[in-house]
């Protein structure tokens, strides 16, 4: 706890010698219309109180995964092109969320955060054919950290697609207020199928936004996540709820559910599913504070395999604190607690029902 403490003086430091600054500069576009120019760094450093010997954090976070170090989480730099009738999006990344999350892909292919190409197939509506690699269609959280109300992902985003490749026609209405979206996929967060799979997934998103405080969700995965002489089919849903209730006061509710069949041409399954709720609180315009139940019970182990009689059934909790420093500098911290039915989590050399662990951030957009 006091190299915690230790290290968080040192951010908070750095953080009022950056409020000293009149301004933070930021790069300028280059003169061609249409492309922009970004970067996002978030760097971070958590304290897991059960101290993991190899100093890395349960194999179900994917985000903000290793203990007591100073740490890059996600850093990327993106060129973005959209003319109105072409769009494309090339963005290269490092990180400790490069190293878990794409552990699977091929070379580096580990370091692709975004590359996709799209043209307009119509002149009258905003329809669009996309290909590539793209941020997930599943779920309210990503991997760009100043994007989420929480420091952390929760427990049904880390353990759902941050990432997809493959292609996808989508259609915005005219007011804006529907997004509808249908995909042809590689696989469940698949660059590149796994050998001997030669099944392609299928998903949709629908999004409505009745008015800019209310956004609804839904979307599915639908496929095989096996070689094909051990064939299972995989059936997912997601949805949420981003409710702005007063100039103070947000809600995000959200839920997975999924079945996986237990055997090839099997009519039994597996089922796994997770609610969270998230409410976020905003003192001021730069000091936001939120707070996070959510729940995960996968038995069977699909997502997340245990071993244990009553698989992965875990409570979570979370409280957090917000700086805006800047319209594009945010800084974090995180006290978060973990409680599961089984003992899952690695305590020294023993195992515990409880995993409780600290993080803060700094994340910087340009």
């Amino acid at each position: 706890m006091k190299t915690f403490l230790t290290i968080a003086a040192l951010i908070a430091t750095g953080s009022a010698a950056i409020a000293q600054n009149d301004s933070i500069k930021v790069l300028p576009q280059p003169e061609v219309a249409g492309l922009k120019l970004s970067a996002y760094i978030e760097t971070y450093y958590a304290y897991d109180f059960n101290e993991p010997v190899n100093n890395t954090r349960p194999a179900f976070f994917y985000s903000h995964n290793r203990h007591n170090e100073v740490a890059l989480n996600l850093g990327f730099i993106k060129a973005a092109y959209d003319n109105g009738q072409v769009r494309a999006n090339l963005a290269l990344m490092a990180g400790t969320y490069a190293n878990a999350n794409l552990s699977a892909e091929p070379g580096v292919m580990k370091n692709v955060y975004e590359a996709n190409a799209g043209v307009k197939v119509s002149k009258t509506a905003n329809l669009w054919v996309d290909a590539g690699i793209f941020g997930s269609h599943i779920g309210f959280e990503s991997a760009v950290g100043k994007d989420c109300w929480n420091l952390t992902r929760s427990m049904l985003a880390d353990n759902s697609p941050y990432y997809e490749s493959g292609a996808k026609l989508s259609y915005t209405s005219p007011s804006g207020k529907w997004f509808l979206s249908g995909l042809v996929l590689n696989g469940w967060q698949r660059i590149q199928r796994p050998d001997g799979n030669k099944s392609l997934s299928v998903g949709h998103q629908l999004t409505y936004k009745p008015s800019d405080k209310v956004t609804l969700n839904s979307s599915s995965f639908v496929g095989n996540t096996f070689p094909n002489e051990d064939k299972r089919m995989r059936y997912f849903h997601n949805f949420y709820g981003i409710f702005q209730l007063t100039d103070k006061w947000g809600l995000i509710t959200g839920f997975d559910i999924g079945a996986e069949q237990k055997a090839k041409g099997s009519e039994s399954y597996s089922c796994w599913y997770s609610p969270v709720v998230i409410a976020r609180y905003s003192v001021n315009s730069k000091i936001n504070l939120s707070a996070r139940g959510e729940y995960y019970a996968d038995k069977y182990g699909v997502i997340i395999p245990t071993g244990t009689p009553n698989g992965f059934k875990t409570m979570g909790y979370s409280v957090n604190f917000d700086h805006n420093m800047y319209s594009n500098v945010v800084w974090r911290v995180e006290a978060r607690t973990l409680n599961s039915k089984d003992d899952i989590f690695v305590n020294n050399a023993n195992l515990r029902a409880t995993d409780t662990f600290v993080t803060t951030a700094l994340a910087i957009s340009f």
